[in-house]
């Protein structure tokens, strides 16, 4: 994860070798990226913040992977932008596993539902993703993404940070959202 991350610490990054990134805002990533990934032609982005509607252009056009995929709504964004540029990231579905208010996210029960709506949309729609409570075990909300992805067939699971990737890849992560022991503590944004 580099949000927040300037330019200079991801060019770093690269030098050593790193080549997926994830960033939180479209905004931020159009900063950052067009030029770094015309100089690394296999840099990977994932935006792995929420996605409004009216960024999905800007997103499709930047990003290799969209995690936050939470509602039909937005699916329906996307699959109008694939038709009209022909193109769409791969795609996961976040799944708000605590049903915190506050997050982003599909609710559980939903989650079956959105799955379902965005391939009778033809989306490719790979794996998913969540973010547990940050107040509970996060084994419960790990085994329940494992679970649900095996239920629909999906490869690929996004979840784990710095403080439990170990533990979200003994729960099958194939994506670990890690900023903090790589880049070390954020800097808050004045933009929120």
């Amino acid at each position: 994860m580099s949000k927040t991350v300037n330019e200079t610490g991801v060019r770093a990054a690269l030098t050593a070798g790193q080549r997926l990134f994830g960033e939180n805002r479209v905004q931020e990533a159009q900063g950052k990226y067009p030029a770094m990934k015309m100089n690394y032609p296999d840099l990977e982005l994932h935006l792995i913040g929420p996605l409004q509607t009216n960024k999905v252009k800007d997103a499709v056009a930047l990003f290799d992977c969209i995690e936050t995929l939470d509602r039909t709504k937005l699916a329906d964004a996307l699959a109008a932008e694939r038709a009209r540029t022909g193109k769409c990231p791969k795609l996961f579905v976040q799944v708000n596993t605590g049903e915190e208010p506050q997050k982003a996210g599909v609710l559980p029960k939903e989650a079956g539902m959105l799955i379902a709506h965005a391939r009778a949309l033809n989306l490719p729609v790979e794996g998913l993703m969540c973010i547990p409570p940050l107040d509970q075990d996060h084994a419960p909300h790990f085994g329940f993404l494992a679970k649900l992805a095996r239920d629909h067939n999906l490869k690929e699971l996004s979840m784990g940070m710095s403080e439990d990737f170990e533990m979200a890849i003994r729960f099958g992560a194939t994506y670990v959202r890690v900023g903090t022991a790589i880049f070390g503590e954020r800097i808050a944004s004045d933009s929120g």
